[in-house]
């Protein structure tokens, strides 16, 4: 029997991911949370799931890599640095990073990809998410990932083409850019929609999120297939076979 560790455990997240792991026949290792050694926690889990925060990433991924056990981060609000600390820790470990665990974004992102590559350049992309009022980065790390397969479709990058801070007298809108939109409040989940319009028509593709438990179902579903894994950096589209 597998067992999970729990980065971030009494977090919403990490709560969700305790209570669904009996589902998959899973054992819990136990969680650290702000105070507590992450280090005895690598050491006794055979995987370990990260939903904290950015500021605890360096700490986390140096435990895992001391212990050699793998790691499924879904951590959002990450930037440059900490992506680099991935890539290193990669190098020694099996790692798991992802904007969202949820299946259907998964499967929502090859969607993107695909739709962003065959229609070209004469469509223009808007992404827009909306979270529950104390969610605290913008956009959201699912958002940015539908940007990134979006992106990567056109040949481009999200950091060259994306705009997510209209205001004021900005002019029409420049082509091949992604255009980002941020909405918060209440107690919403996580809706995401991704918009290709064009002259006369516009195609639109959503995901909403009505459970938490999804996006813990997802999480333990990477971390039973991360377990084992040869060292390297993985993604959720090897998780799905896609």
């Amino acid at each position: 029997m597998t067992s999970i560790g729990i980065y971030g455990s009494m977090g919403r997240m990490g709560q969700a991911i305790a209570a669904a792991l009996p589902d998959f026949g899973a054992r819990a290792a136990g969680g650290a949370d702000a105070g507590d050694d992450p280090a005895e926690l690598a050491r006794k889990a055979d995987v370990i799931v990260d939903f904290s925060a950015p500021a605890a990433l360096e700490a986390h991924l140096a435990a895992a890599r001391a212990a050699r056990t793998p790691i499924v981060i879904g951590t959002t609000g990450l930037g440059e640095r900490h992506h680099r600390m991935i890539d290193a820790a990669a190098e020694d470990i099996a790692v798991l990073q992802t904007g969202n665990t949820s299946l259907g974004i998964g499967l929502l992102a090859r969607l993107v990809h695909e739709a962003a590559q065959r229609l070209g350049q004469d469509w223009d992309i808007e992404i827009v998410e909306m979270h529950h009022r104390n969610k605290a980065d913008a956009p959201s790390g699912t958002a940015l990932m539908l940007g990134a397969a979006a992106a990567e479709a056109m040949g481009t990058t999200l950091a060259d083409a994306g705009v997510s801070d209209r205001a004021g007298l900005t002019g029409p809108r420049a082509a091949g850019t992604i255009g980002m939109a941020s909405l918060r409040g209440g107690s919403v989940i996580g809706d995401h929609m991704v918009v290709f319009a064009s002259e006369g028509e516009r195609i639109e593709l959503t995901h909403r999120a009505d459970d938490r438990a999804i996006f813990a179902k997802g999480a333990i579903r990477a971390a039973l297939w991360l377990a084992g894994r040869e060292p390297g950096r993985y993604t959720m589209d090897q998780v799905l076979g896609v």
